[in-house]
């Protein structure tokens, strides 16, 4: 049977029909309702496991530990938990942003979960590293982010989401992240983007041996072109799709566009023929 607790905790929901399972995993100040848009492709091929961490969405906030998502491995442990109360192996894994590393954490400790990894718009760090890496971002401006949360909560998500989204998408989209990120408790907030925005995990990146799909904006202030071809180089079975696309959110924006994408690379994997065998 299930674990109960675990599947109330992270407001666990399952959709769709299908032999294999595919987890999707949101990004930051996000919860699963962001899927919705992408979901209708994948239902009458996969059971879906939709959910959110502890801390986001309509997850049981009580259960917050701001020791345990101080850093990435307790979302990922989030990820694990998750996947043992449902008895779930060989699953293929979708994240988005930072929930792309934190998938790939849960599955170099637990390579029995995932089969494959796609990760939309991923980072394995938002710092500048010159001259080897260019993450985007100055220590100072991230430093200068957070202290924005503290001192003015509302403008820092309305700061935010524009710059997540890309200027050239719907108004509907930027209300509906500036809401998301505004819902979300302010200490909790904080405690999540400073694991986001200053953990460096490229380490990783040659650690995993599963296929993994990368899809990437052609603008996208967050994550820009090089961190792509970087993750692409250092992941020794990889696939790299630039799409044409503005922003960091190509689940909600451009759905069809990676729907297809995705589908090409996972059925290979659905029908045993791994990605590189």
């Amino acid at each position: 049977m299930p674990d109960i607790d675990i599947l109330l905790r992270n407001n666990v929901k399952i959709i769709g029909s299908g032999d294999q399972t595919l987890v999707m995993a949101h990004g930051f100040g996000c919860d699963q309702n962001m899927w919705r848009f992408l979901t209708p492709a994948f239902e009458k091929k996969y059971r879906i496991i939709l959910f959110d961490y502890v801390g986001s969405g309509n997850s049981t906030l009580s259960t917050y530990s701001s020791k345990r998502y101080s850093q990435l491995d307790g979302y990922s442990q989030d990820i694990i938990e998750i996947c043992d109360a449902l008895q779930l192996r060989d699953a293929a894994f979708i994240g988005h942003s930072v929930s792309c590393m934190i998938g790939l954490i849960a599955s170099i400790a637990r390579p029995d979960l995932f089969s494959s990894l796609t990760m939309i718009c991923p980072s394995p760090c938002f710092l500048n590293h010159p001259p080897e890496y260019m993450g985007g971002f100055e220590r100072e401006d991230l430093e200068e982010l957070i202290a924005l949360m503290d001192k003015n909560y509302i403008g820092w998500a309305n700061y935010l989401a524009p710059l997540v989204l890309g200027v050239v998408n719907k108004e509907s989209f930027l209300d509906e992240l500036s809401g998301s990120f505004c819902s979300t408790d302010p200490v909790i907030a904080k405690n999540f983007a400073k694991a986001t925005f200053f953990e460096d995990r490229r380490s990783l990146l040659k650690v995993t041996p599963l296929p993994c799909l990368l899809l990437q904006s052609q603008d996208d202030t967050l994550a820009p072109l090089g961190i792509g071809e970087y993750m692409n180089q250092q992941i020794q079975n990889c696939e790299l799709h630039v799409v044409d696309a503005h922003g960091h959110c190509l689940h909600m924006t451009n759905p069809d566009d990676i729907s297809h994408i995705i589908d090409a690379f996972m059925v290979p994997i659905r029908t045993g023929h791994p990605n590189g065998s």
